[in-house]
């Protein structure tokens, strides 16, 4: 199936019983409560609220970077070396991040010498 197909596809039209339990649903629980017309009205679109950074993030998928300039990642590691970072105690997330700078520092003086070689 392409992407295409998948686009036109459509959930199926719910059944009157399935529209009265979803209808139960809401009406019982406060946290799914169904916006007022004045709360709709109150409503403004993500780029005017959002800081400019994080609605960027999300519509164009750049990382956000906190105050110190740091991108925040999902990063997948084996488990013993995550276990052997914290082990080390607290900041082992500086740690990991002065690891990495080292190793991208030592292949650059790897490939200068290679390259001079």
């Amino acid at each position: 199936m392409t992407t295409r197909d998948m686009t036109k596809r459509r959930a199926p039209p719910l059944s009157d019983a399935e529209e009265a339990l979803l209808q139960a649903s809401i009406a019982n629980n406060p946290d799914s409560a169904e916006l007022t017309d004045a709360e709709l009205a109150r409503l403004r679109p993500a780029r005017d609220v959002l800081p400019p950074a994080v609605y960027a993030a999300l519509t164009q998928g750049h990382p956000v970077q906190d105050e110190t300039g740091r991108v925040q990642l999902t990063l997948n590691v084996d488990p013993d070396v995550l276990a052997a970072y914290k082990a080390g105690g607290p900041d082992w997330q500086a740690r990991m991040n002065q690891a990495l700078a080292e190793g991208i520092a030592r292949g650059k003086r790897r490939t200068r010498t290679v390259k001079r070689g």
